[in-house]
């Protein structure tokens, strides 16, 4: 019984068999062994996976060594075009001439896999192992890059009208201009490098949307701050000055001990509770030139009078030349603290005073 074990699936013709009619197999052998040294073109018939088999001792295009795969209609995704059997180990070169522009991954068991980029051409080399079947890129280099050009080229570079597709890296040497980073680039295009550093290209209407928090050079604000739904909470009148109701921060120092630090940068109203003889230390004024600070600062007597408070942290400077404040127990001062020069000089007065709780 003849069998079709070999790699090109040729008939073996078992001894005795085919007495005075074997030369008519010997010559569809050798018909067939010139076929795998030729050209040949499949038909993936659907936008789908496809198989193509080759057949035991019949002319099949599959069986050639230069395989050009083309499509009957436009691929939308990639498609896996599975070679079979898969215990057949050979050499092919294969073209992807499919429409559509999409990858071909060629398979052959549930090994590994080669992707072709629309338009190139790879050798690859199929190991023939059966269920687990593995193909094998022969020349790793063609297997991605600039695979179609619609354009004109030059010594010094290429001028592209059409889809440049890239299934590996693309290095450019140059400027990349005229591409909108909205509808053409997808992935992570680093803030250093113009992006937002997420995912997506900004976002929005009637302006950019940036993510991640991205640092603002010397931005320039119009017509007011909104907030996320679009409503103006923060406008700016006609002279570039913020306008409109704010609410002052409140951060509660706590009890004070002994010393105590205020960070004038976390908030513009503060409390404490004087609970021990205590040093308030002033820190952190605004360090912009040509800008002013000022702060409330609520100030609670614990249930023993008589407490003392130092500031430090500046010059002192007090209506009159001294400053009286409340020692009773549990008596409430409003201070207020007011810096012309960034924490150098603090003129400091109390406001309200002996305040009961």
């Amino acid at each position: 019984m003849a069998t079709f074990v070999n790699n090109l699936r040729l008939k073996e013709i078992a001894t005795g068999d085919e007495s005075g009619t074997w030369g008519t197999s010997t010559n569809t052998n050798l018909e067939l062994i010139t076929d795998g040294f030729s050209l040949g073109t499949k038909q993936m018939s659907a936008d789908a996976n496809e198989t193509f088999t080759m057949p035991d001792a019949s002319a099949d295009a599959t069986r050639a060594l230069y395989l050009k795969i083309t499509s009957a209609s436009s691929l939308t995704a990639t498609r896996e075009v599975t070679l079979g059997p898969n215990t057949i180990s050979k050499t092919w070169i294969i073209e992807n001439a499919t429409t559509g522009s999409q990858i071909i991954t060629i398979k052959q068991g549930s090994g590994a896999t080669v992707n072709i980029p629309s338009g190139a051409k790879v050798m690859i080399v199929t190991d023939g192992l059966g269920a687990g079947a593995a193909v094998f890129n022969a020349n790793p280099s063609s297997e991605g890059g600039v695979t179609s050009v619609g354009g004109t080229g030059t010594v010094n570079g290429i001028s592209l009208s059409g889809t440049v597709t890239s299934s590996g890296n693309l290095t450019l040497g140059g400027a990349l201009s005229g591409v909108n980073l909205t509808s053409q680039v997808t992935g992570t295009l680093p803030t250093a490098n113009g992006g937002t550093g997420g995912t997506s290209a900004a976002t929005g209407t009637g302006g950019v949307v940036l993510m991640l928090s991205p640092s603002l050079t010397t931005p320039k604000i119009t017509t007011g701050i909104d907030d996320s739904a679009g409503n103006l909470v923060i406008p700016i009148d006609s002279n570039q000055y913020f306008s409109g109701t704010f609410s002052d921060k409140v951060v509660a120092l706590g009890n004070t001990g002994t010393a105590i630090t205020l960070n004038a940068n976390l908030g513009n109203v503060f409390t404490a509770t004087l609970n021990g003889n205590a040093t308030l230390t002033l820190a952190t004024p605004n360090s912009a030139s040509n800008r002013a600070t000022s702060f409330t600062l609520v100030l609670t007597n614990d249930t023993t009078a008589s407490r003392t408070l130092a500031l430090a942290g500046g010059t002192f400077k007090y209506p009159g030349g001294a400053i009286a404040r409340t020692t009773t127990a549990q008596a409430v001062d409003i201070w207020f603290f007011f810096s012309p020069d960034n924490g150098t000089t603090w003129y400091v007065t109390i406001p309200m005073k002996n305040l009961t709780t």
